[in-house]
């Protein structure tokens, strides 16, 4: 009696446990997407307000109209990004296929619309410092277009990285599904910074690294590396992909960022060179 009492508990914890994990299997991208909206939100909602305070007072000039697209096409990724998993959590299967094909050109529009943000948020962000009365900028002049110049490097690294993600991401999507929603996620914490760093209470080692930046980058895909690796005690290939890019596209930003020779070539590149 008591030996099959047991069996029957044990067996009980077993299936619990495997209820769990199949739950946590379901909705750990779901919770991976509604994290990086929180994060948008978190950072750009308080930053947006406080600018747009500003420029109804005077006290700074019109954003780039091409800023304003960006915007619009990041939140609609952000947004596509949680329906998109949401329906898959949910077994709408049909659906994520259909609306997936909207990612097909939201992701180009993206790095396409990113192209033209880089110059028009530098010119803007250059024009403004240089427009500030003298001592209401909170670091040196030279430290604040060593910052601008030296932020350029993150943000090409960047699109490029979320271009080659999202393609690779799209080509597994018929073959290997784990691949393609591992990848769409990781795809999508790499701009993310965008939004952290405007966390103001978040630690960082800006304006002389790009180290917190990354960190934060690794930190908020962790809950879905972890689960990974409790589930299925090995990294899943679509994180050594990831890995395997990122992380030498990183050392490059690190390598150029503060160094006279990048931000010599930004400056003559955006034509601000004296």
């Amino acid at each position: 009696m008591a030996t099959a009492a047991g069996s029957s508990v044990g067996a009980a914890t077993v299936q619990e446990g495997r209820s769990v994990a199949q739950f946590v299997d379901r909705w750990i991208f779901v919770f991976m997407a509604g994290l990086f909206f929180l994060t948008v939100m978190a950072g750009f909602i308080p930053d947006s307000v406080g600018k747009i305070m500003a420029l109804r007072a005077g006290l700074r000039p019109p954003f780039p109209a091409v800023l304003h697209f960006h915007a619009v096409l990041m939140g609609s990724w952000i947004l596509l990004l949680l329906v998109q998993t949401t329906l898959m959590a949910t077994g709408r299967s049909a659906v994520h296929k259909q609306l997936g094909l909207a990612g097909l050109f939201l992701a180009p529009a993206i790095v396409i619309v990113g192209s033209f943000v880089v110059p028009a948020m530098f010119h803007y962000n250059w024009t403004l410092v240089h427009s500030a009365p003298s001592g209401a900028l909170p670091v040196p002049l030279e430290v604040a277009e060593r910052f601008m110049s030296s932020l350029v490097a993150f943000q090409i690294a960047a699109g490029l990285l979320f271009s080659v993600f999202v393609a690779i991401a799209l080509m597994a999507r018929r073959h290997d599904v784990g691949l393609h929603k591992r990848l769409m996620i990781l795809a999508t914490a790499v701009p993310l910074p965008a939004a952290i760093d405007r966390i103001v209470w978040l630690p960082t080692t800006y304006p002389q690294s790009a180290l917190s930046p990354v960190l934060y980058t690794l930190v908020w895909i962790t809950p879905m590396l972890a689960w990974d690796l409790i589930r299925h005690k090995r990294l899943h290939k679509a994180y050594i992909i990831w890995f395997a890019i990122f992380i030498p596209v990183v050392i490059v930003v690190m390598n150029l960022w503060w160094t006279p020779w990048w931000v010599g070539t930004v400056e003559r590149m955006m034509g601000v060179a004296s």
